[in-house]
Protein backbone atom coordinates (compact mmCIF):
# COMPACT_ATOMS: atom_id res chain seq x y z
CA UNK A 1 0.00 0.00 0.00
CA UNK A 2 2.85 2.33 0.83
CA UNK A 3 4.42 1.61 -2.58
CA UNK A 4 1.19 2.52 -4.37
CA UNK A 5 0.86 5.72 -2.37
CA UNK A 6 4.48 6.63 -3.15
CA UNK A 7 3.86 6.04 -6.88
CA UNK A 8 0.80 8.33 -6.83
CA UNK A 9 2.67 11.06 -4.97
CA UNK A 10 5.56 10.74 -7.45
CA UNK A 11 3.21 11.13 -10.43
CA UNK A 12 1.47 14.14 -8.87
CA UNK A 13 4.84 15.74 -8.14
CA UNK A 14 5.83 15.35 -11.78
CA UNK A 15 2.52 16.87 -12.91
CA UNK A 16 3.06 19.81 -10.57
CA UNK A 17 6.60 20.35 -11.83
CA UNK A 18 5.53 20.31 -15.48
CA UNK A 19 2.71 22.73 -14.68
CA UNK A 20 5.15 25.12 -13.00
CA UNK A 21 7.53 24.94 -15.97
CA UNK A 22 4.89 25.92 -18.53
CA UNK A 23 2.66 28.23 -16.45
CA UNK A 24 4.10 31.56 -17.55
CA UNK A 25 4.07 30.45 -21.18
CA UNK A 26 0.38 29.58 -20.96
CA UNK A 27 -0.49 32.98 -19.48
CA UNK A 28 1.58 34.79 -22.11
CA UNK A 29 0.14 32.78 -24.98
CA UNK A 30 -3.48 33.22 -23.92
CA UNK A 31 -2.91 36.94 -23.28
CA UNK A 32 -1.52 37.42 -26.80
CA UNK A 33 -4.41 35.42 -28.27
CA UNK A 34 -6.88 37.55 -26.28
CA UNK A 35 -5.34 40.76 -27.62
CA UNK A 36 -5.84 39.62 -31.21
CA UNK A 37 -9.35 38.27 -30.65
CA UNK A 38 -10.31 41.53 -28.96
CA UNK A 39 -9.95 43.46 -32.22
CA UNK A 40 -10.81 40.87 -34.92
CA UNK A 41 -14.53 40.21 -35.35
CA UNK A 42 -15.77 36.77 -36.39
CA UNK A 43 -17.98 38.32 -39.08
CA UNK A 44 -14.76 39.58 -40.69
CA UNK A 45 -13.34 36.06 -40.66
CA UNK A 46 -16.38 34.67 -42.52
CA UNK A 47 -15.99 37.24 -45.30
CA UNK A 48 -12.36 36.22 -45.81
CA UNK A 49 -13.00 32.46 -46.10
CA UNK A 50 -15.27 32.30 -49.14
CA UNK A 51 -13.23 29.91 -51.30
CA UNK A 52 -10.35 27.43 -51.21
CA UNK A 53 -7.72 29.37 -53.15
CA UNK A 54 -4.16 29.20 -51.73
CA UNK A 55 -4.33 32.82 -50.54
CA UNK A 56 -7.62 32.17 -48.74
CA UNK A 57 -6.24 29.07 -47.04
CA UNK A 58 -3.18 31.03 -45.93
CA UNK A 59 -5.43 33.73 -44.45
CA UNK A 60 -7.57 31.05 -42.76
CA UNK A 61 -4.47 29.51 -41.19
CA UNK A 62 -3.25 32.86 -39.84
CA UNK A 63 -6.68 33.78 -38.48
CA UNK A 64 -6.95 30.35 -36.88
CA UNK A 65 -3.54 30.79 -35.25
CA UNK A 66 -4.84 34.01 -33.67
CA UNK A 67 -7.96 32.40 -32.23
CA UNK A 68 -8.87 29.84 -29.57
CA UNK A 69 -6.42 26.99 -28.94
CA UNK A 70 -9.09 24.74 -27.43
CA UNK A 71 -9.75 21.90 -29.87
CA UNK A 72 -13.45 21.65 -28.97
CA UNK A 73 -13.99 25.39 -29.38
CA UNK A 74 -12.02 25.40 -32.65
CA UNK A 75 -14.14 22.57 -34.07
CA UNK A 76 -17.36 24.33 -33.02
CA UNK A 77 -16.19 27.65 -34.46
CA UNK A 78 -15.23 26.02 -37.78
CA UNK A 79 -18.77 24.61 -38.06
CA UNK A 80 -20.17 28.06 -37.21
CA UNK A 81 -18.09 29.68 -39.96
CA UNK A 82 -19.18 26.98 -42.43
CA UNK A 83 -22.86 27.56 -41.62
CA UNK A 84 -22.42 31.29 -42.19
CA UNK A 85 -21.04 30.77 -45.68
CA UNK A 86 -17.34 30.00 -45.32
CA UNK A 87 -15.83 27.48 -47.70
CA UNK A 88 -15.53 24.02 -46.09
CA UNK A 89 -11.81 23.59 -46.89
CA UNK A 90 -11.09 27.10 -45.60
CA UNK A 91 -13.03 26.35 -42.41
CA UNK A 92 -10.93 23.21 -41.88
CA UNK A 93 -7.72 25.18 -42.49
CA UNK A 94 -8.91 27.65 -39.86
CA UNK A 95 -9.57 24.76 -37.47
CA UNK A 96 -6.11 23.26 -37.99
CA UNK A 97 -4.42 26.64 -37.53
CA UNK A 98 -6.45 27.28 -34.40
CA UNK A 99 -5.16 24.18 -32.64
CA UNK A 100 -1.71 23.61 -34.14
CA UNK A 101 -0.28 27.02 -35.03
CA UNK A 102 -1.03 29.00 -31.87
CA UNK A 103 1.69 30.87 -29.99
CA UNK A 104 1.19 29.17 -26.64
CA UNK A 105 1.67 25.73 -28.22
CA UNK A 106 4.99 26.80 -29.73
CA UNK A 107 6.27 28.23 -26.45
CA UNK A 108 5.35 25.12 -24.47
CA UNK A 109 6.91 22.82 -27.06
CA UNK A 110 10.14 24.81 -26.78
CA UNK A 111 10.08 24.62 -22.98
CA UNK A 112 9.33 20.90 -22.67
CA UNK A 113 10.91 19.45 -25.81
CA UNK A 114 13.17 22.02 -27.45
CA UNK A 115 13.04 24.71 -30.12
CA UNK A 116 13.31 22.14 -32.93
CA UNK A 117 9.84 20.85 -32.06
CA UNK A 118 8.42 24.37 -32.17
CA UNK A 119 9.97 24.84 -35.60
CA UNK A 120 8.62 21.46 -36.71
CA UNK A 121 5.11 22.43 -35.59
CA UNK A 122 5.10 25.72 -37.47
CA UNK A 123 6.58 24.12 -40.59
CA UNK A 124 4.50 20.95 -40.44
CA UNK A 125 1.23 22.80 -39.77
CA UNK A 126 1.13 24.59 -43.14
CA UNK A 127 2.27 21.36 -44.83
CA UNK A 128 -0.67 19.53 -43.27
CA UNK A 129 -3.09 22.24 -44.44
CA UNK A 130 -1.76 21.98 -48.01
CA UNK A 131 -2.11 18.19 -47.93
CA UNK A 132 -5.67 18.48 -46.60
CA UNK A 133 -6.58 20.91 -49.38
CA UNK A 134 -5.11 18.63 -52.06
CA UNK A 135 -6.86 15.55 -50.67
CA UNK A 136 -10.17 17.42 -50.48
CA UNK A 137 -9.78 18.42 -54.14
CA UNK A 138 -9.09 14.80 -55.10
CA UNK A 139 -11.63 12.92 -53.03
CA UNK A 140 -14.33 15.23 -51.64
CA UNK A 141 -17.18 15.89 -54.06
CA UNK A 142 -19.59 18.80 -53.93
CA UNK A 143 -22.47 16.42 -53.07
CA UNK A 144 -20.70 15.39 -49.89
CA UNK A 145 -20.02 19.02 -48.93
CA UNK A 146 -23.67 19.95 -49.53
CA UNK A 147 -24.81 16.99 -47.44
CA UNK A 148 -22.44 18.15 -44.70
CA UNK A 149 -23.89 21.67 -44.94
CA UNK A 150 -27.44 20.32 -44.60
CA UNK A 151 -26.36 18.38 -41.51
CA UNK A 152 -24.56 21.42 -40.10
CA UNK A 153 -27.70 23.54 -40.54
CA UNK A 154 -29.52 21.22 -38.15
CA UNK A 155 -27.47 22.84 -35.40
CA UNK A 156 -26.83 19.72 -33.32
CA UNK A 157 -24.83 20.57 -30.23
CA UNK A 158 -21.28 19.34 -29.80
CA UNK A 159 -19.02 20.85 -27.15
CA UNK A 160 -18.08 24.44 -26.24
CA UNK A 161 -20.86 25.73 -28.52
CA UNK A 162 -21.58 28.79 -26.42
CA UNK A 163 -17.90 29.69 -26.32
CA UNK A 164 -17.59 29.39 -30.09
CA UNK A 165 -20.71 31.56 -30.60
CA UNK A 166 -19.41 34.42 -28.48
CA UNK A 167 -17.86 37.39 -30.25
CA UNK A 168 -16.06 39.47 -27.63
CA UNK A 169 -14.18 41.73 -30.04
CA UNK A 170 -14.35 45.53 -29.80
CA UNK A 171 -16.30 47.13 -32.63
CA UNK A 172 -16.09 50.72 -33.83
CA UNK A 173 -13.63 52.95 -35.61
CA UNK A 174 -10.08 53.68 -34.58
CA UNK A 175 -6.72 52.02 -34.89
CA UNK A 176 -5.83 48.63 -33.49
CA UNK A 177 -3.93 50.25 -30.60
CA UNK A 178 -6.66 52.79 -29.81
CA UNK A 179 -9.36 50.13 -29.56
CA UNK A 180 -7.10 47.83 -27.58
CA UNK A 181 -6.15 50.47 -25.00
CA UNK A 182 -9.70 51.68 -24.50
CA UNK A 183 -11.67 50.57 -21.40
CA UNK A 184 -13.80 48.33 -23.64
CA UNK A 185 -10.63 46.87 -25.13
CA UNK A 186 -9.29 46.05 -21.67
CA UNK A 187 -12.59 44.39 -20.80
CA UNK A 188 -12.63 42.40 -24.04
CA UNK A 189 -9.08 41.12 -23.51
CA UNK A 190 -9.95 40.08 -19.95
CA UNK A 191 -13.09 38.25 -21.09
CA UNK A 192 -11.34 36.37 -23.90
CA UNK A 193 -8.39 35.51 -21.64
CA UNK A 194 -10.51 33.95 -18.91
CA UNK A 195 -12.84 32.18 -21.34
CA UNK A 196 -9.87 30.63 -23.14
CA UNK A 197 -8.51 29.34 -19.84
CA UNK A 198 -11.91 27.93 -18.94
CA UNK A 199 -12.10 26.16 -22.30
CA UNK A 200 -8.67 24.57 -22.13
CA UNK A 201 -8.30 23.86 -18.41
CA UNK A 202 -9.93 20.41 -18.35
CA UNK A 203 -7.81 19.00 -21.18
CA UNK A 204 -4.67 20.62 -19.84
CA UNK A 205 -5.10 19.06 -16.38
CA UNK A 206 -5.98 15.65 -17.86
CA UNK A 207 -3.00 15.81 -20.19
CA UNK A 208 -0.59 16.70 -17.39
CA UNK A 209 -1.91 13.91 -15.16
CA UNK A 210 -1.75 11.29 -17.93
CA UNK A 211 1.75 12.37 -18.94
CA UNK A 212 2.92 12.29 -15.32
CA UNK A 213 1.35 8.87 -14.71
CA UNK A 214 2.92 7.37 -17.83
CA UNK A 215 6.25 9.03 -17.11
CA UNK A 216 6.27 7.71 -13.54
CA UNK A 217 4.77 4.25 -14.02
CA UNK A 218 5.50 3.01 -17.57
CA UNK A 219 9.12 1.93 -18.05
CA UNK A 220 11.03 3.44 -20.95
CA UNK A 221 11.82 0.00 -22.35
CA UNK A 222 8.15 -0.53 -23.17
CA UNK A 223 8.02 2.59 -25.34
CA UNK A 224 11.44 1.88 -26.83
CA UNK A 225 10.18 -1.51 -27.97
CA UNK A 226 6.85 -0.14 -29.19
CA UNK A 227 8.45 2.67 -31.22
CA UNK A 228 11.24 0.42 -32.62
CA UNK A 229 13.95 2.70 -31.25
CA UNK A 230 16.71 0.24 -32.05
CA UNK A 231 15.89 0.40 -35.77
CA UNK A 232 16.31 4.03 -36.98
CA UNK A 233 14.80 3.55 -40.45
CA UNK A 234 11.85 1.48 -39.28
CA UNK A 235 11.30 3.90 -36.40
CA UNK A 236 11.17 6.86 -38.79
CA UNK A 237 8.57 5.03 -40.91
CA UNK A 238 6.55 3.74 -37.95
CA UNK A 239 6.46 6.95 -35.88
CA UNK A 240 4.21 9.16 -38.07
CA UNK A 241 1.84 6.23 -38.65
CA UNK A 242 1.39 5.28 -35.01
CA UNK A 243 1.66 8.76 -33.47
CA UNK A 244 -1.88 9.84 -34.46
CA UNK A 245 -3.25 6.48 -33.32
CA UNK A 246 -1.77 6.96 -29.84
CA UNK A 247 -3.28 10.45 -29.77
CA UNK A 248 -6.72 9.13 -30.77
CA UNK A 249 -6.60 6.59 -27.94
CA UNK A 250 -5.34 9.10 -25.36
CA UNK A 251 -8.49 11.29 -25.41
CA UNK A 252 -6.24 14.33 -24.74
CA UNK A 253 -6.48 17.30 -27.05
CA UNK A 254 -5.20 20.84 -27.44
CA UNK A 255 -2.16 21.88 -25.42
CA UNK A 256 -2.81 19.02 -23.03
CA UNK A 257 -1.14 16.55 -25.38
CA UNK A 258 2.26 18.31 -25.30
CA UNK A 259 3.33 16.83 -21.92
CA UNK A 260 2.40 13.39 -23.24
CA UNK A 261 4.40 14.11 -26.41
CA UNK A 262 7.40 14.79 -24.16
CA UNK A 263 6.94 11.40 -22.49
CA UNK A 264 6.69 9.66 -25.87
CA UNK A 265 9.80 11.43 -27.16
CA UNK A 266 11.77 10.27 -24.13
CA UNK A 267 10.35 6.81 -24.79
CA UNK A 268 11.71 6.61 -28.32
CA UNK A 269 9.11 7.84 -30.82
CA UNK A 270 10.61 9.42 -33.94
CA UNK A 271 10.82 13.19 -34.49
CA UNK A 272 8.18 13.04 -37.23
CA UNK A 273 6.07 10.81 -35.00
CA UNK A 274 5.95 13.51 -32.31
CA UNK A 275 4.83 16.06 -34.90
CA UNK A 276 2.06 13.79 -36.19
CA UNK A 277 1.01 12.96 -32.62
CA UNK A 278 0.55 16.62 -31.71
CA UNK A 279 -1.45 17.32 -34.89
CA UNK A 280 -3.83 14.47 -34.04
CA UNK A 281 -5.62 16.37 -31.27
CA UNK A 282 -8.31 16.94 -33.92
CA UNK A 283 -8.94 13.19 -34.24
CA UNK A 284 -9.51 12.06 -30.66
CA UNK A 285 -12.65 9.95 -30.23
CA UNK A 286 -14.88 12.64 -28.64
CA UNK A 287 -14.12 15.03 -31.50
CA UNK A 288 -14.79 12.34 -34.11
CA UNK A 289 -18.23 11.94 -32.55
CA UNK A 290 -18.73 15.71 -32.79
CA UNK A 291 -17.80 15.59 -36.49
CA UNK A 292 -20.50 12.94 -36.92
CA UNK A 293 -23.07 15.22 -35.30
CA UNK A 294 -21.92 18.29 -37.20
CA UNK A 295 -21.43 16.93 -40.71
CA UNK A 296 -22.82 13.38 -40.83
CA UNK A 297 -21.14 9.96 -40.71
CA UNK A 298 -19.75 10.05 -44.27
CA UNK A 299 -18.02 13.38 -43.78
CA UNK A 300 -16.75 12.28 -40.35
CA UNK A 301 -15.10 9.24 -41.94
CA UNK A 302 -13.74 11.45 -44.72
CA UNK A 303 -12.23 13.86 -42.20
CA UNK A 304 -10.74 10.94 -40.28
CA UNK A 305 -9.07 9.55 -43.42
CA UNK A 306 -7.95 12.89 -44.87
CA UNK A 307 -6.65 14.29 -41.59
CA UNK A 308 -4.83 11.06 -40.74
CA UNK A 309 -3.09 10.95 -44.12
CA UNK A 310 -2.21 14.65 -43.91
CA UNK A 311 -0.83 14.30 -40.37
CA UNK A 312 1.27 11.29 -41.27
CA UNK A 313 2.43 12.98 -44.47
CA UNK A 314 3.41 16.15 -42.59
CA UNK A 315 5.28 13.99 -40.07
CA UNK A 316 7.26 12.28 -42.84
CA UNK A 317 8.14 15.56 -44.55
CA UNK A 318 9.24 17.13 -41.26
CA UNK A 319 11.39 14.05 -40.57
CA UNK A 320 13.02 14.33 -44.02
CA UNK A 321 13.51 18.13 -43.94
CA UNK A 322 15.04 18.23 -40.47
CA UNK A 323 17.11 15.12 -41.13
CA UNK A 324 18.51 16.59 -44.36
CA UNK A 325 19.49 19.83 -42.60
CA UNK A 326 20.91 18.13 -39.51
CA UNK A 327 18.38 19.77 -37.19
CA UNK A 328 16.77 16.61 -35.83
CA UNK A 329 17.50 16.49 -32.08
CA UNK A 330 19.23 13.37 -30.82
CA UNK A 331 19.11 13.81 -27.03
CA UNK A 332 15.93 12.44 -25.50
CA UNK A 333 15.81 14.63 -22.41
CA UNK A 334 12.43 16.32 -22.59
CA UNK A 335 11.34 18.14 -19.42
CA UNK A 336 9.30 15.42 -17.71
CA UNK A 337 11.13 13.80 -14.85
CA UNK A 338 12.29 16.87 -12.90
CA UNK A 339 10.56 17.21 -9.55
CA UNK A 340 10.30 20.25 -7.30
CA UNK A 341 10.30 24.02 -7.78
CA UNK A 342 13.57 25.96 -7.92
CA UNK A 343 14.20 29.68 -7.57
CA UNK A 344 15.25 30.50 -11.13
CA UNK A 345 14.08 32.50 -14.16
CA UNK A 346 10.97 30.29 -14.47
CA UNK A 347 9.86 31.27 -10.99
CA UNK A 348 10.35 34.99 -11.70
CA UNK A 349 8.44 34.72 -14.98
CA UNK A 350 5.62 32.83 -13.27
CA UNK A 351 5.30 35.54 -10.64
CA UNK A 352 5.14 38.31 -13.25
CA UNK A 353 2.60 36.56 -15.44
CA UNK A 354 0.49 35.39 -12.50
CA UNK A 355 0.14 39.06 -11.52
CA UNK A 356 -0.96 39.84 -15.08
CA UNK A 357 -3.44 36.95 -14.95
CA UNK A 358 -4.82 38.19 -11.63
CA UNK A 359 -5.40 41.67 -13.09
CA UNK A 360 -7.32 40.21 -16.04
CA UNK A 361 -9.36 37.88 -13.84
CA UNK A 362 -10.35 40.77 -11.56
CA UNK A 363 -11.43 42.80 -14.58
CA UNK A 364 -13.39 39.80 -15.86
CA UNK A 365 -15.25 39.42 -12.57
CA UNK A 366 -15.92 43.15 -12.07
CA UNK A 367 -17.37 43.56 -15.59
CA UNK A 368 -19.96 40.78 -15.30
CA UNK A 369 -17.97 37.92 -16.75
CA UNK A 370 -18.97 35.16 -14.34
CA UNK A 371 -22.38 34.39 -15.96
CA UNK A 372 -20.59 34.05 -19.33
CA UNK A 373 -18.86 30.94 -18.00
CA UNK A 374 -22.25 29.29 -17.62
CA UNK A 375 -23.01 30.06 -21.28
CA UNK A 376 -19.95 28.26 -22.68
CA UNK A 377 -21.84 25.07 -23.43
CA UNK A 378 -24.91 26.85 -24.79
CA UNK A 379 -26.78 26.40 -28.05
CA UNK A 380 -24.85 26.76 -31.31
CA UNK A 381 -27.67 28.97 -32.59
CA UNK A 382 -27.37 31.49 -29.76
CA UNK A 383 -25.12 34.16 -31.25
CA UNK A 384 -23.83 36.01 -28.19
CA UNK A 385 -22.21 39.25 -29.24
CA UNK A 386 -20.17 40.54 -26.31
CA UNK A 387 -18.16 43.10 -28.21
CA UNK A 388 -16.67 45.37 -25.59
CA UNK A 389 -19.34 44.19 -23.17
CA UNK A 390 -18.50 46.39 -20.20
CA UNK A 391 -20.87 46.91 -17.32
CA UNK A 392 -18.83 49.67 -15.75
CA UNK A 393 -20.76 52.54 -17.27
CA UNK A 394 -19.28 52.74 -20.75
CA UNK A 395 -22.52 53.20 -22.60
CA UNK A 396 -24.65 50.86 -24.62
CA UNK A 397 -24.84 49.78 -28.21
CA UNK A 398 -27.72 49.01 -30.48
CA UNK A 399 -30.09 46.16 -31.28
CA UNK A 400 -29.80 45.03 -34.85
CA UNK A 401 -32.91 43.24 -36.07
CA UNK A 402 -32.13 43.62 -39.73
CA UNK A 403 -33.62 40.28 -40.74
CA UNK A 404 -36.96 40.99 -39.11
CA UNK A 405 -37.78 44.39 -40.48
CA UNK A 406 -37.63 47.44 -38.22
CA UNK A 407 -41.02 48.97 -38.90
CA UNK A 408 -42.82 49.53 -35.65
CA UNK A 409 -39.96 48.02 -33.63
CA UNK A 410 -40.50 48.61 -29.94
CA UNK A 411 -38.38 47.85 -26.88
CA UNK A 412 -40.67 47.28 -23.93
CA UNK A 413 -39.28 48.29 -20.59
CA UNK A 414 -35.56 47.73 -21.27
CA UNK A 415 -33.55 50.13 -19.16
CA UNK A 416 -29.94 49.98 -20.35
CA UNK A 417 -28.56 52.84 -18.30
CA UNK A 418 -25.07 52.42 -16.92
CA UNK A 419 -24.60 49.05 -18.56
CA UNK A 420 -22.29 48.08 -21.45
CA UNK A 421 -24.85 46.64 -23.86
CA UNK A 422 -23.53 45.85 -27.30
CA UNK A 423 -25.07 44.71 -30.51
CA UNK A 424 -27.52 41.83 -30.49
CA UNK A 425 -27.53 40.45 -33.99
CA UNK A 426 -30.64 38.45 -34.82
CA UNK A 427 -29.99 38.06 -38.52
CA UNK A 428 -30.16 34.29 -38.31
CA UNK A 429 -33.81 33.99 -37.20
CA UNK A 430 -36.60 33.00 -39.41
CA UNK A 431 -39.20 30.19 -39.09
CA UNK A 432 -42.89 30.51 -38.43
CA UNK A 433 -43.67 30.09 -34.78
CA UNK A 434 -39.95 30.06 -33.89
CA UNK A 435 -39.14 31.30 -30.44
CA UNK A 436 -35.64 32.57 -29.87
CA UNK A 437 -33.60 31.46 -26.91
CA UNK A 438 -32.99 34.10 -24.29
CA UNK A 439 -29.83 36.13 -24.56
CA UNK A 440 -28.50 36.37 -21.04
CA UNK A 441 -26.41 39.45 -20.41
CA UNK A 442 -23.85 38.97 -17.70
CA UNK A 443 -24.40 41.02 -14.60
CA UNK A 444 -27.93 42.26 -15.44
CA UNK A 445 -30.66 41.90 -12.85
CA UNK A 446 -34.12 40.85 -14.02
CA UNK A 447 -35.64 42.75 -11.11
CA UNK A 448 -34.15 46.01 -12.39
CA UNK A 449 -34.91 45.66 -16.06
CA UNK A 450 -37.78 43.25 -16.55
CA UNK A 451 -38.28 41.05 -19.59
CA UNK A 452 -38.66 42.80 -22.89
CA UNK A 453 -40.29 41.60 -26.09
CA UNK A 454 -39.29 42.93 -29.47
CA UNK A 455 -42.17 42.98 -31.89
CA UNK A 456 -41.33 42.69 -35.57
CA UNK A 457 -44.37 43.68 -37.59
CA UNK A 458 -42.26 43.75 -40.73
CA UNK A 459 -41.07 40.15 -40.40
CA UNK A 460 -41.84 37.85 -43.31
CA UNK A 461 -42.82 34.83 -41.20
CA UNK A 462 -45.94 35.34 -39.17
CA UNK A 463 -45.95 34.35 -35.55
CA UNK A 464 -42.23 34.93 -34.91
CA UNK A 465 -41.56 36.08 -31.41
CA UNK A 466 -38.19 37.06 -30.02
CA UNK A 467 -37.93 37.07 -26.24
CA UNK A 468 -34.85 38.85 -24.96
CA UNK A 469 -34.74 38.68 -21.24
CA UNK A 470 -32.13 40.77 -19.44
CA UNK A 471 -31.06 38.97 -16.37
Amino acid sequence: MQTVWHAIVHALALAGSMTWEILWALVLGFALSAVVQAVVRKSTIVRLLGDDRPRTLAVASVLGAASSSCSYAAVALARSLFRKGANFTAAMAFEIGSTNLVVELGIILALLLGWQFTAAEFIGGPIMIVLVAVLFRLFVRSRLVEAAREQAERGLAGSMEGHAAMDMSVSGDGSFLRRLLSPRGFTSVAHVFVMEWAAILRDLVIGLLIAAAIGAWVPDRFWQSFFLEGHPLLSAVWGPLVGPLVAIASFVCSIGNVPLAAVLWNGGISFGGVTAFIFADLLILPILNIYRKYYGTRMMLTLLGVFYLAMAGAGYLVEILFGATGLTPHARNAMVMAEGIRWNYTTWLNIVFLVLAAILVIRFVRTGGIPMLRMMGGSPDAEHDHAGHDHAGHGHGEHDHSAHGNAGHEDAGDDHAEHGHTQHDHTAHGNAGHEDAEHVHAGHDRAEHGDSKHEHPGHDDAGHESGHGSR
